[in-house]
This record gives C-alpha cells, structure tokens and sequence, in this order.
C-alpha cells in the first residue's frame, strides 16, 4: 500500500517486527490509515504533521537512539497525540524518562493481544479525531505576556501553539498543522501584514485562515486590517468569553 503522509497511526519499532506488521494489517482492515516505521527521524518525519496516534514497540534498540524519542516527545507535546506503548516493565519505566507518563494513552505488555489494542486504537480515534477532535489554535505576538494571558483562557478548548515572531510561526507550521491563526497586527521586524503575506504565498499554509489581534479600534486601522481579507480582526482589549464565543462560532460555521 502506497504511503501518503498523512496516516492518522503511525506504528514504530526499531526491528521489522513481525507483530508490528501484524497490526498494521489488523488495523487497515478495519480501515485505519496506518503506517510502519523503524525509530529513526528520517523514517517518522513524513507523518509528523498527521500522526493522531503513535503505537511504540519499545526494545533495548529502541534506547539505543534516544534522538528519536526526543523527536517522538517533542510531535507528541506539540500536538498531543495519543501513545500506546507495548513492551515490558522494565522498558516502559526507561521509555517513560524520555516521554512523559502523563502523554501515555496505554501500555500494553508483551504478549501482545492484538485484537484488544486495535478496539483501544478505534475508540481513540472515534473519541478524538474528526468533528471530535480540538481545533488547533497558533497565537503569534511579540507580547509574551499578552500571549500567554490568552494562552491560558483557550487551553482547555483547543490546542495551542505559540510563536513570538513571524519567522517562528512559519517554523512551527513547517511541523504542525493549524486550524486557525490570531496573528499580532504590530509587530517588531515582520509586522502581521507581512507575516501574512509570507504565509498567503506558501502553497503549505496560504489556505490556514488568520484572525488579526490588534490593539487599535479607529476607523483607519480597523480598514487597513479588513483589507487584508482576515476571517476576522479582534481587538486586544477583547474578554475571555468573548473571545471564546467568537472562535466557537467561527469553527461551527466552518
């Protein structure tokens, strides 16, 4: 089966593992899009943007590349993907120095029933993908406390990404998909216009609909913004709830 990037489960081991493709096939006869991949980044980066679940087969050569699990980490707090990790005690305890327990959907040990992990992989799916799942918000502002204020008021509605700069939010959507850009109007360096600009002309991030924060309301600023065609402009003395009212009501009519 040709692989596509976009595999929703991504099924890693360090060996060509005989249960590992055993799974891959349960799984794609159950109609998951699936993949395999050995513990190296090479091998896992071109689902990074997609993965929704990772399903790890921890080994001793598994912890022999710890840069790969650094990697693994880093996907799994950015976007928090679901884990199932399938090995013994010993290797969950070194596994979870690396990736937090916290982040660990499941732990299946050896020997393995297949059939049990891939009704878990279903109800995951069906409980946290599609119409189920958490938007993806990015916050782009120089303000880091401002930042961070709005931060905490959506954490618990969507997922957030933050970056400080223009150039951060492109290297942040070189790795992680959003759903929705609040983009800081003034900025130092790259100001919003132009960071939109940046992203309007990327074939990978020109279709991500952005929200201006701005922190002026007169009639000429307000125009300068709406002739960018954003979704939406906010002013930054906008209220928790409001807010939260207005990126509600833009995802329900998307």
């Amino acid at each position: 089966m040709e692989r596509s990037g976009e595999e929703k489960v991504i099924i890693i081991s360090a060996t060509d593992s005989f249960l590992a493709k055993s799974l891959l096939s349960k799984l794609e006869g159950e109609n998951v899009e699936a993949a395999f991949a050995h513990s190296r980044i090479k091998e896992i980066e071109p689902y990074a943007k997609c993965m929704e679940m990772v399903i790890l087969f921890m080994s001793e050569e598994l912890e022999s590349d710890p840069e790969a699990l650094v990697y693994l980490k880093d996907i799994i707090a950015d976007r928090e993907t679901g884990v199932i990790l399938i090995g013994e005690q010993s290797e969950y305890d070194k596994v979870t120095k690396v990736i937090p327990e916290v982040s660990v959907t499941e732990w299946f040990k050896r020997p393995l029933d297949i059939d049990s992990l891939v009704k878990r992989v279903l109800k995951y799916l069906d409980e946290n993908t599609g119409e189920k799942r958490k938007k993806t918000v990015l916050i782009v502002d120089d303000d880091i406390t401002y930042m961070r204020t709005v931060y905490e008021w959506l954490k618990s509605t969507y997922h957030i990404g933050m970056a400080s700069s223009g150039v951060q939010a492109i290297s942040y959507l070189a790795k992680n998909k959003a759903d929705l850009i609040l983009l800081d109007y003034e900025m130092p360096v790259a100001d919003g216009p132009q960071v939109l600009s940046m992203l309007k002309n990327d074939s990978e991030t020109g279709q991500i609909p952005v929200m201006f924060l701005t922190g002026h309301g007169d009639k000429e600023s307000v125009l300068s913004v709406v002739d960018l065609k954003p979704v939406d402009y906010l002013l930054k003395t906008i209220d928790r709830d409001t807010l939260l009212k207005k990126l509600n009501d833009f995802f329900q009519k998307r």
